[in-house]
């Protein structure tokens, strides 16, 4: 069995190895432009249900106004019809009935005027949200595009983190379990380094200097002995 000191830097180096394809994973470039791909849609979103407010309120003001000029000029067609349909013979009547006709045609251009004026109102948001649709397919089908190359990457750096995980665990499983398990602590407190190599006088893991006296006792300790870094509290492997 090889040492379980150099087994371990082994492990480490795997693991280094392995934290690295999962920040490389975690930070593709993809994702960052489909997190502002998704922030602009949200935008987009917000603008569109403004922008579709505004429009279904005069939406809704021109279908009333279009209901009541209906409806007058169904009444007027109404007494038009009586008027000159000879079925009304008093002047009186027919006078009134002339007049009512007369101020019917008046409230129906006011009523088309208003409505008018409210179409106008509708054309540029309808334009506005024509163009937002066209910004939000662009922005769905960009945002599909990269889904496809981030999935593509992500399967390529899962294949290289299972191969370095499968050559991990037999490393691992020949490190003493009181060992490893203090590595992984380590490991996990001190940012995915738990174990470096002692470099002439310097620990490999902060990269800091140890006093010569403790250099000359780490030398002196015996090989099965765990040493660590008075600086960072790694394992250090001589």
């Amino acid at each position: 069995m090889s040492d379980p000191f150099t087994l371990l830097l082994e492990v480490q180096d795997h693991d280094t190895r392995i934290d690295q394809l999962r920040h490389r994973r975690a930070t593709l470039p993809g994702r960052a432009e489909m997190a502002d791909l998704d922030t602009r849609r949200r935008d987009l979103d917000a603008r569109s249900a403004k922008v579709r407010l505004e429009r279904d309120e005069h939406g809704a003001r021109q279908a009333a106004l279009e209901q009541q000029i209906e409806v007058s000029k169904g009444r007027r067609a109404e007494l038009q019809k009586r008027l000159f349909g000879g079925q009304v013979a008093a002047a009186r009547e027919l006078q009134a009935m002339d007049e009512e006709v007369r101020h019917l045609g008046r409230h129906i251009g006011e009523l088309e005027d208003r409505e008018l004026e409210v179409m106008e109102l509708i054309e540029p948001l309808d334009i506005d949200l024509r163009a937002l649709e066209v910004e939000r397919d662009g922005i769905d089908t960009r945002r599909q595009e990269l889904l496809v190359v981030v999935g593509q990457a992500e399967a390529d750096i899962d294949a290289l983190i299972e191969a370095a995980m499968s050559e991990r665990r037999p490393l691992a499983a020949d490190v003493p379990a009181d060992l490893l398990e203090r590595y992984e602590m380590l490991r996990t407190r001190l940012g995915g380094t738990g174990a470096a190599r002692l470099v002439g006088g310097s620990c490999s893991g902060c990269h800091l200097a140890l006093p010569a006296m403790e250099v000359d006792r780490i030398k002196k300790a015996p090989p099965d002995g765990v040493i660590t870094c008075d600086n960072c509290g790694r394992i250090l492997v001589r």
